[in-house]
């Protein structure tokens, strides 16, 4: 499912990253490496804010339809 709709709290981990290369190469920069754990904090309009790798990083509901947990 995509991270989008995962629920805030509990800790998933990455399993595909689709889209274009440009926006895999940009997601892999913020950590988002297929394997990896992440976590929903909260969702602010339209922005998704999530834990990843100690790191706390918004990003938006285009983005975030492409990381599949």
């Amino acid at each position: 499912m995509p991270l989008v709709l995962a629920p805030a709290g509990k800790i998933n981990i990455v399993k595909r990253i689709g889209g274009t290369a440009e926006i895999r190469q940009f997601l892999e920069t913020l950590g988002f490496i297929v394997g990896s754990a992440v976590t929903v904090i909260s969702e602010n309009n339209g922005n998704i804010i999530v834990s990843i790798k100690n790191s706390r990083i918004a990003i938006g509901k285009e983005i975030a339809q492409k990381i599949i947990i």
